[in-house]
């Protein structure tokens, strides 16, 4: 089949381009800029900008599917979440409905339509609305997380020797590697309007995570734990700095105070194994 896939050459859209690849499909690989990957060959890459529907002119020609995993990642004074997981990816919903393409996948978060009031989610939220109601086959699938986000996170907070974690109620978690996923996403892309909440195997509490890496990096774990409302004070503050650190602020807070376990679980990685790796010289 020919694919359309958006966003391919970020952490999780390269692991999808290469599962596509692999599994022998025709793939255009479009993203705002382009780059090789060692060993993979067999793709058409495009340089778009999905912010700018010109840009989009012609993509989905021909396509059978079409998947997306843009979205806003980090902060930025210029662009808002709804100018990218929501507008950008409305714009690529729109040509791949003018082209005539049947199948559409979008990568959300789990509970995107659960939080109003973090743009982050919201705008995945209005997203997946506007989908579903696009006359399009669609496939909605959202991540619990990945394994190389928790890593980004707590790793630096290991090498400081302390982790400090929010509020006092435990939360769980069960991220899944990209690879993983990847293969998910390639196998069920043409399912026919379903969602899945898809996490890996295993379910930690927070806590957890942080004594596993302390355990890896041989140290001695030292967990605090921060007020919640000193999130929303963050919040507020970087609000009035319009820096777009506010927005990273609340998706923070969602993530690190509401269970996020997906109930279909896929692949055999294993987190735990993944942490000790990160310590191996």
């Amino acid at each position: 089949m020919k694919v359309v896939l958006a966003g391919a050459f970020g952490h999780l859209g390269s692991d999808i381009l290469k599962s596509l690849v692999k599994a022998g499909h025709d793939v255009v690989a479009a993203d705002m800029v382009t780059r090789e990957i060692e060993g993979l060959t067999g793709f058409t890459p495009v340089k778009i900008d999905m912010t700018n529907k010109d840009s989009l002119s012609g993509l989905c020609d021909g396509a059978d599917v079409v998947i997306t995993t843009v979205g806003l990642t980090k902060t930025s004074a210029t662009v808002t979440a709804y100018d990218i997981d929501w507008g950008a990816n409305k714009n690529l919903v729109d040509e791949a409905k003018k082209a005539g393409v049947k199948n559409f996948a979008y990568i959300s978060v789990i509970k995107a339509d659960q939080a109003p009031d973090v743009p982050m989610l919201d705008a995945k939220a209005k997203l997946e609305k506007y989908l579903k109601e696009s006359g399009l086959t669609w496939v909605i699938f959202r991540p619990t997380g990945y394994f190389y986000d928790i890593a980004h996170v707590f790793m630096p907070m290991i090498e400081k020797g302390k982790v400090t974690l929010l509020g006092k109620n435990p939360v769980r978690a069960n991220v899944v590697d990209t690879p993983d996923f990847a293969d998910f996403i390639v196998e069920h892309m043409c399912d026919g309007n379903k969602v899945y909440n898809v996490g890996g195997k295993e379910t930690y509490t927070y806590e957890e995570f942080a004594n596993m890496f302390f355990a890896a990096a041989g140290k001695e774990p030292v967990i605090k734990t921060a007020p919640v409302w000193l999130f929303d004070v963050l919040a507020w503050v970087n609000k009035l700095k319009k820096n777009g650190k506010d927005a990273i602020i609340k998706f923070s807070k969602f993530t690190l105070t509401n269970d996020l376990v997906g109930d279909t679980k896929v692949g055999d990685a294993s987190f735990a194994e993944y942490i000790k790796n990160c310590y191996k010289k």
